[in-house]
């Protein structure tokens, strides 16, 4: 048996987020779940404490830095420590650029790029003082194979991508930082689309492929319980039809 592990999650309220929690609360580690929504939070911890899990939440918006820090705060509250950061919330309100759904793309940029940065900022300064910790970062594969209506929710991703290995290069020996690229997933992914046409599109191409988020929790599960010398650099989950 793996050692437990106390983990933050952001976007856990619904899709990969939430498979995640679920994921590992059954594997025996505790979770400490971030998103806007507090119903849903609270019903997903209720869920998983009542299942014999260690779960709590705190009210998450993570373009709010001060959302982030009150957040792994809570966490080394409830459980005493902080070991993993699953920095996982995302939007895609993708269009093509021509639509010029310029708020659309500030708010990739401050969800994506920012939210990720902030929750690194977050995490940093425990996993310091404990001496180790994992950072795990969400990114796509849309970063990986740029498709039109993808142009700005890509380049966010990618930022993440580029983020995530410069930080692996500064973490030295006892920080492990991983991303990991999920394909098409069978999630709330397009309700973000405020582009009526792309939403269609998107909704089609998803649904005649998308694989659950499970797979991309157990991608994860895979990487946080690796040996603490065994850093899992990128993984790349995507459905086997996926083109």
């Amino acid at each position: 048996m793996n050692e437990a592990k106390v983990v933050a999650i952001t976007g856990a309220s619904s899709g990969i987020g939430q498979a995640v929690a679920r994921l590992l609360a059954r594997h025996g580690h505790a979770v400490v779940l971030g998103a806007r929504r507090e119903d849903a939070l609270a019903t997903l911890v209720a869920e998983l404490n009542q299942a014999g899990g260690r779960a709590d939440y705190h009210v998450t918006d993570v373009t709010r830095r001060a959302d982030l820090e009150a957040l792994v705060a809570h966490a080394l509250e409830r459980f005493g420590r902080l070991d993993v950061i699953v920095n996982n919330a995302g939007i895609g309100p993708i269009s093509r650029f021509d639509a010029l759904r310029v708020d659309d793309w500030d708010a990739m940029i401050d969800v994506n790029l920012r939210g990720t940065l902030y929750g690194i900022a977050a995490a940093l300064p425990v996993f310091a003082r404990q001496g180790g910790g994992h950072v795990i970062n969400v990114v796509s594969t849309a970063g990986l194979k740029i498709l039109p209506t993808m142009g700005v929710y890509a380049a966010t991703k990618n930022a993440v991508r580029t983020v995530t290995e410069a930080l692996r290069q500064e973490a030295g020996p006892n920080l492990r930082v991983t991303e990991v690229s999920p394909g098409m997933v069978a999630t709330n992914f397009g309700d973000s689309i405020t582009d009526q046409a792309t939403k269609e599109a998107m909704a089609q191409r998803s649904g005649d492929v998308a694989i659950p988020p499970d797979a991309i929790a157990r991608g994860i599960l895979y990487a946080l319980e690796q040996p603490p010398e065994v850093d899992v650099g990128s993984i790349v989950i995507r459905p086997t039809a996926q083109g």
